[in-house]
């Protein structure tokens, strides 16, 4: 197997729109994620069952690797002037994250 994919589906809350939740994942890839490890993007539909979902799509080497992001990502949200807190309440703020999946390249 090769990369690990993280996949996290969400709704737009009344007055975000897709260029905003776009503007919050490349702030994301720019500051947070800068090393490059863990890489995000965003989907958005153009034909599915449901047009009001949208998706975050992050990449990493692998499962490990994920965790020990996840672990850092959630540490340093608790502090709310440090940058995953800024990042996170501005999601918050955004979108209503619902499933998440994880998944391997081969």
């Amino acid at each position: 197997c090769a990369d690990y994919v993280d996949v996290l589906s969400a709704k737009l809350k009344d007055g975000c729109t897709v260029a905003t939740m776009a503007q919050i994942v490349k702030d994301f890839n720019a500051t947070w994620a800068k090393d490059g490890a863990y890489k995000a993007e965003l989907l958005v539909p153009m034909m599915s069952q449901d047009l009001g979902t949208v998706y975050w799509v992050g990449r990493i080497k692998n499962a490990e690797a994920f965790g020990a992001g996840l672990e850092r990502w959630m540490k340093e949200i608790a502090d709310t002037d440090s940058v995953a807190g800024k990042l996170y309440t501005r999601l918050q703020q955004c979108v209503a994250f619902g499933s998440r999946g994880g998944f391997t390249t081969f």
